[in-house]
C-alpha cells in the first residue's frame, strides 16, 4: 500500500490538514487478520443472502431506455403496493398525470422546468427487469418539456425520469403484501427536480392508493454489496473498489479507501466459499481484513468511522439513497439488492 502524497504520521495531523484522503492500496496477504469487531456494522445482520443466479437482460427491452437507466444516478424510494394498477392503462395514467402537472404548474408552482413550456407525461414499459417470472413487469415514467414557439419538428427534453420495479422479489414476502387488487413495485428510482418528483408522487398516492419513502441505505448493506458484488466478473466496466468512510469529527472529513479489483477479489475467494449464498460471518471477516490492512499502514482505526459510498465496477450506491449503474451486465443483480432493501423498508 502506498502513502498519500505528503505521508501521514498521525490521525491528528490528518485532520487538521486535509478534508478528503485518499488512499491507494496495492495488495493483501490471504491469512486471517486482527479482529476489528466492535465497530463493525453487523449487529444485526441476515446471517445470508443468496445470490441471484445470473440472468442477463432480454433483447426485448429498447437499447435507448437501457442508456437511460445507465447514464443517470438515481434517488432511491419504497413503495406500498399499488391498489388498482394496471399495465393495460399506461396510456390512461399518462393523460391523467399530465393533466396534474399542468393544473398543478398553473398554480404557479415552479418545478424548474421553465414558465412557458408545455409539459407531458409518457409512461411506457420496461421489459426484462423482472429477475423471476412471478413478479411485475417494470414500467417508466418520464415527463418532457417543449417551449410554446419551439422551431417545428424539434424534439421534447425530458426534464424527470422515474421507474418502477420489483426484481427478484421473494415470493412469499409479495404474497403477505399483494391481493387481487394490489400490485407491488416496492422500488422506485427518480432522477429529476424534487418539485416534479412530489407532484409526481402525490398524483401516484391519490391515483393508487400508496405512500413513498426515501430509501437510504445503510452502512451494513453497503458492506453486503461490496461483498457480494466482488464476486461478480464484470468485462465492460473494471475498476478499482472505492470505499468512503466518513470521519466523525468537524470540520466533516471522509477517507477513500480504493483497492485494485484483482486484490479484493483474491481476499474475496479465500473468505468465499459458496456458490448460492454469501454468510454475513464472511462479509465480517472481508470487512476485518481491509480495517486490520489500513490499521497497519495507517494507524488508523476505519472500525471507528462510517461506510458511506461503495463504487466498484458493477454499481456506485450512497448511504443517502444515491445510486449509478455501471454494469449492463449486472443490472438485474443490483436491482435485486435493492429491491430487497426497499421491501424491507415498507414493512
Amino acid at each position: 500500500m502506498q502513502s498519500p502524497a505528503g505521508g501521514v504520521s498521525t490521525p491528528k495531523d490528518v485532520l487538521h490538514t486535509r478534508k478528503s484522503i485518499q488512499f491507494q492500496n496495492t495488495g493483501f496477504p490471504h491469512v486471517g487478520l486482527a479482529s476489528a469487531r466492535r465497530h463493525t456494522p453487523f449487529n444485526h445482520a441476515p446471517s445470508k443472502r443468496r445470490i441471484p443466479q445470473t440472468n442477463p437482460l432480454t433483447e426485448t427491452i429498447d437499447p435507448v431506455k437501457i442508456s437511460l437507466l445507465m447514464s443517470k444516478q438515481w434517488t432511491l424510494y419504497s413503495v406500498t403496493p399499488l391498489h388498482k394498477f394496471s399495465h393495460a392503462n399506461l396510456r390512461e395514467y399518462a393523460r391523467l398525470l399530465s393533466a396534474h402537472i399542468c393544473a398543478e404548474k398553473q398554480k404557479g408552482l415552479a418545478f424548474e422546468v421553465g414558465t412557458e413550456l408545455n409539459v407531458k407525461a409518457v409512461f411506457s414499459h420496461l421489459p426484462g427487469l423482472k429477475g423471476r417470472d412471478q413478479n411485475p413487469g417494470a414500467f417508466l415514467v418520464q415527463v418532457s418539456a417543449k417551449p410554446l414557439f419551439s422551431v417545428s419538428g424539434s424534439q421534447d427534453r425530458i426534464v424527470w425520469s422515474g421507474w418502477f420495479c420489483c426484481t427478484f422479489g421473494d415470493k412469499d414476502t409479495l404474497d403477505l403484501l399483494t391481493t387481487d387488487a394490489l400490485v407491488c413495485f416496492p422500488l422506485f428510482l427518480v432522477n429529476g427536480a424534487e418539485t416534479l418528483t412530489a407532484i409526481v408522487g402525490t398524483w401516484f398516492q391519490k391515483a393508487f392508493d400508496c405512500s413513498f419513502s426515501r430509501l437510504p441505505i445503510s452502512a451494513r448493506d453497503l458492506a453486503w454489496m461490496t461483498a457480494m458484488w466482488t464476486d461478480y466478473e464484470a468485462h465492460e466496466h473494471v475498476t478499482a473498489t472505492e470505499l468512503i468512510f466518513s470521519v466523525p469529527v468537524e470540520p466533516h472529513m471522509d477517507i477513500t479507501y480504493a483497492i485494485h479489483p484483482d486484490d479484493i477479489k483474491a481476499l474475496w475467494d479465500n473468505i468465499h466459499k459458496g456458490q448460492d449464498e454469501v454468510l454475513a460471518d464472511e462479509v465480517e471477516l472481508l470487512f476485518q481484513c481491509l480495517y486490520s490492512h489500513f490499521f497497519r499502514h495507517f494507524k488508523i482505526h476505519l472500525s471507528a468511522t462510517k461506510l458511506v459510498k461503495v463504487s466498484n465496477s458493477v454499481a456506485s450506491v450512497h448511504c443517502d439513497g444515491k445510486v449509478k449503474f455501471l454494469s449492463k451486465e449486472y443490472l438485474l443483480q443490483v436491482l435485486g439488492f435493492l429491491t430487497e432493501l426497499a421491501i424491507n423498508n415498507i414493512h
